[in-house]
């Protein structure tokens, strides 16, 4: 089976501005899974997008790029309160997992140590591991895995995560080319992500928002 493609609707590691009015008009394409990011749109609005992606049968994902316990608690109350269906990202802290269990959301942590804006991934490759297998132990649901941020061989990493990590995995950031989605059909990822190669027209040239997602959709899928 495919990989599923996630439509982000952010650009730079934001929301874009237009986000409703861009999902309206490529709404009816055979995507079902939509996202963004909690930066970019006000709480009225992210709360509007959601209510429009379920309303055309879609499931919807928050990405979170934050760091301490604070923020990242803070966003996933943010999560639930929107109606999220995955919350992806956030560094994993007990209090946060903790808090969702009982929510219908599901939720995708970072693993490995993650940091800075755009995001990168630290250490290594059995310091990842160690990570996951705990949060398996704990109970998460799933991985956002940054692995084309990661500092070191990020097609060793991702292939390895997705091989013996027996849930579902996002690969998220920086899936720019139909080299990479090759990779991504290899790997074969419960997901992945893609969102500012969209808008900087990477999978046809010149080609409409929807048109890249189609062609990236067809590709993965082909």
């Amino acid at each position: 089976m495919a990989s599923n493609l996630i439509v982000m609707l952010t650009y730079n590691d934001q929301t874009i501005p237009n986000a409703l009015q861009t999902f309206e008009a490529s709404k009816d394409l055979p995507v079902k899974y939509w996202g963004f990011k909690d930066v970019g749109l006000s709480m009225t609005q992210m709360k509007g997008l959601v209510a429009a992606m379920k309303k055309a049968a879609k499931d919807t994902f928050l990405e979170v790029v934050r760091y301490t316990e604070a923020e990242c608690m803070e966003s996933a109350k943010l999560a639930v309160e929107c109606d999220f269906d995955y919350l992806m990202g956030t560094v994993f802290y007990k209090s946060v997992f903790e808090f969702l269990r009982d929510k219908p959301i599901k939720y995708l942590p970072f693993c490995g140590r993650v940091n800075g804006s755009p995001s990168v991934l630290l250490g290594s490759i059995e310091e990842i591991f160690g990570e996951a297998r705990r949060l398996v132990g704990l109970g998460v649901e799933g991985f956002d895995l940054l692995a084309y941020r990661f500092v070191g061989d990020a097609e060793a990493l991702a292939e390895k995560f997705v091989r013996e990590i027996k849930l579902p995995v996002v690969i998220a950031g920086s899936i720019d080319s139909f080299a990479r989605l090759d990779k991504i059909k290899k790997i074969n990822p419960w997901g992945f992500t893609i969102g500012s190669a969209f808008f900087d027209k990477k999978f046809v040239n010149d080609g409409s928002f929807r048109e890249q997602i189609e062609s990236a959709r067809q590709y993965i899928e082909g």
